[in-house]
């Protein structure tokens, strides 16, 4: 089996072509440096020539949902051109755990990737994560304000990105799904206080505000929109243990 991953470099492309090395198959990484860009199309052909499977962790510069959805919509066109071309017998693609039922933000522009990926003639599979636990440190520095950090008071299962790469891997050298797997964490936490968790490991104590207006990846969430469903793939580690170990 040869496998294609596109986002190879990034920090869930670079863990999920190690998977898949785990699996015994043939991988090949795709990213600029390997002189392939999904947001052209160059060197996708080439790249994809004798590829039996594509797995997409390519990622928008921007949780911006204007910027993200140009991104998502051209590169993952041009990825599910070429996979056409080439016969590619399974696309996989790694979502958001959200994105089928919030329509704003960055969770807008993964449904529209994901739209893509359903109404190519490719066999295909969704994986949809919850947050990264690096999410959670991204949003109290984009809810940092004078008088604290103003994060939501959403309910997360936060996953380490091994175990979403654990999640990838076995998603692909298997049948096609032809729809969702969701990729979780073990532990359901409140954003506002492993947010407090994270600063005080980080040695920067200071107040978390729960703000229900303050919006996460650009959208502004109830409550639970961003829980799994009770099927979902739980992984191992939580995020205590990844503050002990970044």
């Amino acid at each position: 089996m040869r496998v294609v991953v596109a986002g190879a470099t990034g920090l869930t492309g670079s863990r999920t072509v190690a998977r898949l090395r785990d699996h015994g198959v043939e991988v090949v990484p795709v990213s600029r440096g390997e002189g392939v860009d999904v947001s052209t199309g160059r060197g996708l052909d080439q790249a994809l020539r004798t590829a039996d499977v594509v797995v997409d962790v390519t990622d928008a510069p921007s949780r911006d949902q204007e910027v993200s959805t140009e991104f998502f919509t051209t590169a993952t066109g041009h990825l599910l051109e070429a996979a056409t071309a080439a016969g590619v017998e399974h696309y996989v693609a790694l979502s958001v755990v959200g994105a089928g039922r919030v329509g704003s933000g960055y969770f807008g522009a993964k449904a529209a990737q994901e739209d893509l990926v359903r109404h190519t003639t490719v066999p295909y599979s969704l994986v949809r994560a919850t947050p990264f636990h690096e999410s959670v440190e991204a949003t109290a520095t984009a809810g940092t304000r004078p008088d604290g950090v103003h994060v939501p008071p959403l309910l997360l299962r936060p996953v380490s990105t091994d175990d979403v790469a654990a999640a990838l891997a076995h998603v692909a050298v298997g049948l096609p799904l032809f729809g969702v797997l969701e990729a979780a964490g073990p532990e359901e936490v409140r954003l506002d206080e492993v947010t407090a968790e994270l600063l005080t490991a980080l040695g920067r104590p200071g107040p978390v505000i729960a703000d229900a207006r303050a919006p996460f990846f650009g959208a502004v969430l109830e409550e639970r929109a961003l829980l799994p469903g009770p099927d979902a793939h739980v992984g191992h580690h939580t995020f205590t243990q990844w503050l002990k170990s970044r």
